[in-house]
């Protein structure tokens, strides 16, 4: 069985240690929306601020409130319990004024405005992270800059979280057997019945490994910062790709952070690498024993998602000897907790984390 596992960036580098999310201001997390509402239509948008409690939690509570169901009520990802979250909802046939009346516990409303269409999941551009590191090591700050420099150089790994694969760390394990129709395998795991939601939820675990598999090939190599011959880039200013033809033309623009080399979200439609990069990821999938057609009955087309992100606007200060605050905006679906790890060294996991995720990034 493959790993999902993705190795350091930094690992001769070591960690500043510490704990997150001690206290609920410990973590800050605003959405940066890809759009503003209009002003005018039947969705209501609505920003709130919620401290301690869970998006789906404070839904519930939105739903009651409202006299509406928890369906009505839409959002374009989910936010941890344990952090000061500032995100936007929608509900339809409720008039902005309405919302702006709700007492609510743990949460209040920001603003509200309305809009043509209704919000969904992964609809925003990412989100801005304040966070707070206490009980680091009396070298920190030295540690921290020589692992921020080399971030900012050569990107964040852009890999699926351990959340992504559960508990137990064998989320794409049930998904291979699903994908395999292996239904005794299945049942002997204490699996009998899934729900669509649940197939595809495990479909989806399958291909964030294998990408993490492809990630963590890459980074062994030294190729985050890298294009090999067929690779499929992705350009950072508007997200267009392209197959990367001559290696040592575009190694240039891959240090200037003007482009990307991107890896499989595997499926039976996906834009697959060519020449050396497309060895190297038809290597990977054919360890796993399954075809890329073996997605088409879950309808999985795949797609492509960048090896790496920018973690733009980073900034860090000590605030005290042993608390280190940082701040940085990660894109959609890209995980701080890649960040944290290679800051820390250690395995932090958020509960909601890349939930606006869909597995379909380019």
């Amino acid at each position: 069985m493959f790993n999902w596992e993705v190795p350091y960036l930094t690992p001769d580098l070591p960690g500043v240690g510490g704990k997150i999310r001690v206290e609920i201001d410990d973590f800050i997390v605003e959405e940066i929306p890809a759009y503003e509402p209009c002003g005018e239509g039947e969705h209501t948008f609505f920003g709130v601020e919620k401290r301690d409690i869970s998006t789906l939690a404070l839904i519930q509570q939105l739903a009651r409130a409202l006299g509406v169901s928890e369906r009505e009520i839409s959002s374009a990802g989910l936010k941890d319990a344990r952090a000061v979250a500032r995100q936007t909802l929608c509900v339809q046939w409720v008039p902005p004024e309405k919302i702006l009346t709700l007492e609510l516990d743990k949460a209040h409303i920001l603003w509200a405005k309305r809009h043509t269409n209704k919000l969904r999941s992964g609809h925003l551009r990412g989100n801005r992270f304040t966070l707070r590191l206490r009980d680091v090591v009396s070298d920190a700050e030295m540690r921290a800059i020589a692992i921020v420099e080399q971030l900012l150089a050569r990107g964040v790994p852009n890999g699926y979280g351990r959340q992504r694969f559960g508990n137990r760390g064998n989320n794409h394990e049930m998904g291979l057997l699903l994908l395999r129709n292996d239904r005794a395998a299945l049942r002997a795991n204490g699996i009998h019945h899934l729900s669509y939601k649940m197939r595809q939820f495990l479909v989806s675990a399958v291909q964030s490994a294998l990408f993490n598999a492809v990630l963590a090939a890459r980074i062994e190599r030294g190729l985050l910062d890298d294009v090999l011959p067929g690779d499929v880039a992705r350009k950072e200013d508007t997200g267009g790709i392209f197959i990367v033809e001559d290696a040592d033309v575009e190694r240039p623009r891959v240090k200037a952070w003007e482009i990307s080399a991107t890896g499989p979200i595997y499926g039976y439609k996906m834009l697959a690498a060519q020449a050396e990069a497309g060895a190297l990821e038809a290597a990977v999938l054919a360890e796993s024993g399954i075809a890329s057609a073996d997605f088409r009955p879950f309808q999985a087309k795949g797609s492509r998602r960048p090896l790496r992100y920018y973690p733009d606007g980073l900034t860090w200060q000590m605030e005290d000897p042993d608390v280190l605050t940082l701040s940085f905006f990660a894109p959609k679906g890209a995980y701080a907790t890649l960040l944290l790890r290679e800051l820390m060294k250690t395995e932090v996991v958020l509960e909601d984390e890349g939930s606006e995720d869909s597995n379909a990034d380019v």
